[in-house]
């Protein structure tokens, strides 16, 4: 399953694709860095800017700076990662920044309860955006 993540809400997306995975499916999600949070700019900087400072330069816990990392990091918290059904649930999921040459001519998915046009708010950032905040821009 190719999930394009262009307007969509990650969380909605993370839900949906730790579903798949635990169902043993194969899901790669494309276009990571157009993916949305919701949420006043202000916050979800501050949010971030948090998990990134948070630990010890060298000992961790690390965070992730690339758009499709975060995005991985966000399904992996909606797994049992610690489990081996859920480890292996994790190796099913793939994130990419952009379209993969080896996915541009397949059939795209999308997951309608994900959309941007379903939210009653005008507040979000795009994950490209958070990345370039975190020192990772593309």
């Amino acid at each position: 399953m190719i999930i394009d993540a262009t307007n969509l809400v990650i969380g909605r997306i993370a839900a949906y694709s730790a579903k798949k995975a635990l169902l043993n499916e194969e899901v790669i999600i494309v276009n990571c860095d157009k993916a949305i949070i919701t949420g006043t700019k202000d916050f979800i900087k501050a949010h971030y800017l948090e998990r990134k400072e948070r630990g010890h330069p060298y000992d961790g816990p690390f965070y992730p700076k690339m758009a499709d990392r975060i995005l991985r990091r966000t399904i992996r918290g909606m797994l049992p990662y610690k489990q081996e059904r859920g480890k292996q649930a994790y190796s099913k999921i793939m994130c990419y920044i952009g379209v993969p040459l080896a996915y541009q001519n397949k059939e795209m998915s999308t997951v309608p309860k994900a959309h941007l046009s379903k939210l009653k708010t005008s507040n979000f950032m795009q994950l490209k955006e958070i990345s370039q905040i975190l020192g990772k821009g593309i």
